[in-house]
């Protein structure tokens, strides 16, 4: 795997310089452009395509704030191909209701009850969001071990992030229905 910050010689952190990272692209860009190679031998063309390829998805991962939660996850091993991750029991427990309101509310509509199942998942969803910005936000000052924890816990809000997404899309069917 790339690792895109070292591509950028920018320190990991859930909360790069934006304007820096639009600099390292835009510099690199220039860099790597393939017109400037064209009468480069085939190897140092293919070089710098593979070059400029690595250039646009790093930035496309480093300036979007959930491709890169998730890049840097991966990046530190915490998340695997395939993983079946456990989810918290109190979690999946708070999940069953709310799949049981959703499933209530496919049999018989009430688009007074799927707003207020909505603005249940609203808050859920922004609890998780603000943990998730207090973890990233100390992640730089912490040591070797410390962003270990953190990214434990991170690993586990993004989890539970991605189970309220489908959650959201179940809502969003629904609401497509009434």
């Amino acid at each position: 795997m790339t690792d895109y910050f070292e591509f950028y010689g920018l320190p990991v952190s859930f909360n790069p310089d934006a304007g820096l990272v639009k600099k390292k692209f835009y510099e690199l860009s220039k860099k790597y452009h393939p017109d400037f190679y064209i009468n480069a031998s085939d190897e140092k063309q293919e070089e710098v395509l593979e070059l400029s390829t690595v250039n646009n998805k790093a930035y496309q991962v480093l300036s979007d704030p959930q491709k890169r939660l998730h890049y840097i996850l991966e990046l530190k091993g915490q998340l695997t191909e395939g993983e079946n991750y456990k989810l918290p029991q109190d979690f999946l427990m708070e999940m069953m209701n709310v799949n049981e309101s959703l499933m209530d509310l496919q049999f018989d509509p009430d688009a007074e009850r799927l707003a207020g199942l909505k603005i249940e998942v609203d808050g859920i969803e922004k609890g998780l969001s603000d943990k998730i910005a207090a973890l990233t936000t100390s992640f730089e000052s912490e040591d070797a071990e410390g962003q270990t924890d953190l990214l434990i816990a991170i690993k586990d809000l993004y989890y539970r992030n991605k189970y309220l997404y489908r959650i959201r899309e179940s809502i969003h069917k629904a609401e497509s229905a009434a």
